[in-house]
This record gives structure tokens, sequence and C-alpha cells, in this order.
């Protein structure tokens, strides 16, 4: 059942430390007096796209303006990225970033914006935790016996990734520097080519959303490993972390927030933020989230701001020692 729509509100601000917003400025109160644009960077049918129209479905009412989804896809989100760096602003063109965003400038050595420089963080929405996922015949059934075989195979491990720069790619650099062997991570046009090297025994395992892999999971063809969270994902909780599979520094999943452009007014940013709060603690919301293999988060703009911070120091790192290049 819903939470009451009074009560959320109130609960959400308080909980969040948001309070004074119910006194902001009139210019929050005047916004938005026009439809509202949320930049989606990838296609349409895949977990940012439909999240970001369920965000909308739930925004619009509560801002009492229409919220229209465009997908922007392309170029590892950089199309979608530049669009909102170049617009007007003025809290009509919305970006609902992805975590290529915070990998972007280390890995590019020329892009059209700066993420500091560019954009304000409003708040982080969901992560998409990454699953450590194996055919069900090999011979490993935990981490460290998956470390073990990488270590005694004279090719090392070979892992399936959608994409250069991806966070499955990233994390599985960082999974091998951090067990100490060695590897390579396949570059796959997307997760379904990747499934298909798995269940066929021609790579050891993926880093990949436990949505995807599940009906594989439930036919007894894949077995799942560790979850690269901080914790256990509410998802598929009886995984373990790779924290307590002896790694702790083996943390990496997909993330999305939004993020409006540098200027914007911070009465519009607090609005926004303390709406898109609202939504998100919403039981129903919430459900329909985790469908597409979604973790809700929240939070504040200066939380999202330290989050972007630290996953552009923590990849730069992984690029630089992989000596990863763009394709």
């Amino acid at each position: 059942m819903s939470i009451p729509r009074r009560h959320l509100i109130g609960a959400s601000l308080a909980s969040l430390g948001l309070a004074p917003l119910l006194h902001a400025p009139a210019f929050a109160q005047a916004w938005p007096a026009k439809t509202v644009h949320l930049i989606a960077p990838y296609g349409a049918g895949g977990s940012n796209d439909i999240f970001s129209r369920l965000l909308g479905e739930a925004l619009a009412p509560r801002l009492g303006q229409s919220l229209v989804i465009e997908n922007k896809a392309g170029a590892g989100t950089r199309i979608a990225n530049e669009y909102v760096a170049r617009a007007a602003p003025d809290g009509y063109t919305v970006l609902h970033a992805a975590a290529p965003i915070a990998i972007g400038e280390a890995l590019y050595p020329k892009l059209p914006y700066a993420v500091k420089k560019d954009f304000v963080p409003v708040l982080s929405t969901a992560i998409a935790p990454l699953f450590l996922i194996v055919n069900a015949s090999a011979p490993y059934k935990t981490v460290a016996e998956f470390i073990a075989y990488g270590k005694s195979n004279p090719k090392g491990l070979t892992f399936g990734s959608p994409g250069t720069g991806s966070a499955p790619h990233l994390t599985a650099e960082l999974l091998m520097r951090a067990a100490g062997t060695e590897g390579v991570v396949i570059q796959f046009r997307g997760d379904a080519p990747a499934y298909t090297e798995l269940l066929g025994g021609r790579i050891d395992a993926t880093l990949t959303a436990i949505s995807t892999a599940l009906p594989h999971i439930q036919a007894g063809k894949l077995r799942v490993l560790a979850v690269a969270n901080e914790e256990r994902a509410p998802l598929y909780p009886q995984a373990p972390t790779f924290r307590e599979s002896g790694l702790p520094t083996v943390v990496g999943y997909g993330w999305y927030g939004l993020m409006v452009p540098a200027g914007t007014p911070a009465a519009v940013v607090q609005r926004l933020n303390a709406e898109t709060n609202a939504v998100l603690a919403d039981a129903e919301v919430r459900k329909k989230v985790e469908a597409v293999g979604l973790q809700v988060r929240g939070g504040t703009s200066a939380e999202f701001a330290a989050f972007i911070e630290n996953e552009t120091k923590k990849w730069s790192q992984v690029i630089k020692a992989a000596n990863i290049t763009p394709e």
C-alpha cells in the first residue's frame, strides 16, 4: 500500500533534513511553468529509459506540469551529456545521468563538457547492482574458488563485457587487480552476446544485472557467486558481497541520477531534489523500479556530488592501471 501523500512528503523531507525547503523561495514555487524535459542517455526499452518514464509519470502531478522523456542515445552517454550541458540553466532540461559520465573524462582526452564545471548534481536515483555470474557447470562455486581457478589457469580469467569503459568492464578489471590474478575482458555489443558465450562455456564470467540473468539462473544454467555492492542487494540477497568474500575494495555498479546545467537556480535544484526524494520513497514506485533490476537511492545534492567525485577518482585509477583506451 502506498504511503499517504501528506505523510510521505513530511517523512521524506524530515528524514533527509530538507524541512527548510517547505519555505523555499517563490522562484521554486513558480517553477515549473511549462513542460520539463528529462533527457535519457540510452535508447528506448532499457532500464534507464524505463526508470526515466516511471519518474516522469510520478513527478508530473507533483510538479503540476507534464514531464517529457527524450532519448538521446549514443557515444557512451556523451550525446545526452553534451546536450544538457549546453541547455539553458532554467530547470526545464534535466539529465537522467548514468555512470559513464563519471568515467568519460578519464577515458576520453577531449570532451565538449566538464562534469564539475557544466553540471549541478541533484540527487542519486538508483544503482544497478552487478552480480558475478558464471556457468553453472563450472567447477568453482565461491569467489575464492573462482580466483584460485584464475591463478591456476595459464590464460587467467575471461570476462564478458557490454562495452569498453562500462561498469561491468571496469569492475572486472578492479576484481582482477584486487585478487592478484591475470585475465582479459572481452567486449561485446551488449549483454546478449556475452550471455551466449557464457552459456556456451567460452568465457568464465560476466558482471551483470540480476534481472537479465535470472531466467538462466532459475533454469540451472548460470550461477551467482557474488554482488559488487557495499552491502548485499535486496534484489538477490543470497549473493554475498566481495567484501564478505575477502575482497573489500571490489565495489562497482551502474548508477543513475538527476543533473541539471550549471547555473540552474538553487531553489529549482532544491525543489526537484525534494519532489524526487518523495517519489523514490513511495512503495509502489520502489516496487516498479526493482522489477527492472535497480535499487532505489535518493539523498541530497551534496551527497550525489561527493559520490560522483569518488567514482571519477576510483575509475580513473583503474583505467590508468589497466591501460584502457576508447574503442
